[in-house]
């Protein structure tokens, strides 16, 4: 007698982690469900590759770019999208934002002060997690420390930023994110949000891929 076998359930997809801390907000809380991201950056779907003029629920407007890496992999400018984002923010106040060469996840950033004195802001991402629950969405989370260097004494906080993006059409992206900022971590690893903000980004692709323009 010929047995056939039963064929294989199929394999669950794996339960998300982001959305239900998506859904959490603004009543966040440190630890977070998120991996150390050592110095590997943070890597977008293919469709994000290009440059993208960016309108904000907060009525700035401004272009990023997403860049291909040594191995093909889709990366934000970080500096020149920090720039581009401070700028339509601070107008002046901004004076230069630089990356750690290395360390993707290590930014540094200029910031004029009082009496015609430069602050410097340091940020270095310290959490990291990716989702992609749909090939035209996209979920990352990040945690960065952030030390502020002035005349006192350094001030540090923590600051999350979860953000959703969902390809509408090949030229034209939308996101929400969704923004925390907690005490330093001196006063414990854990802890809770101290404030948030959220907002609607709509993008509309600017130039193609270089390699891929007709």
């Amino acid at each position: 007698m010929l047995l056939l076998a039963s064929a294989a359930p199929a394999a669950a997809a794996p339960a998300s982690l982001l959305e239900p801390r998506r859904q959490a907000w603004p009543q966040w809380t440190l630890p977070a469900p998120l991996e150390r991201p050592g110095r590997r950056d943070l890597h977008y779907p293919d469709w994000f590759a290009g440059s993208w003029e960016v309108l904000s629920s907060d009525g700035s407007s401004y272009q990023v770019d997403f860049l291909r890496d040594g191995r093909g992999r889709v990366v934000g400018d970080r500096a020149g999208n920090a720039a581009a984002v401070g700028a339509a923010l601070l107008a002046d106040q901004l004076r230069s934002v630089s990356d750690d060469p290395r360390n993707p996840n290590r930014q540094l950033a200029r910031l004029a002060g009082p009496g015609g004195s430069t602050v410097e802001l340091e940020s270095t991402v310290v959490g990291r997690r990716t989702e992609t629950p749909a090939v035209e969405l996209f979920l990352a989370d990040e945690l960065s420390l952030q030390v502020v260097h002035g005349a006192g004494e350094p001030a540090v906080s923590r600051v999350e930023t979860l953000s959703r993006f969902e390809l509408l059409d090949p030229d034209h992206i939308t996101a929400q994110q969704w923004q925390a900022r907690y005490p330093s971590p001196a006063l414990g690893l854990s802890a809770r949000a101290k404030r948030g903000e959220q907002l609607t980004l709509s993008l509309v692709r600017a130039e193609p891929e270089p390699d891929r323009a007709s």
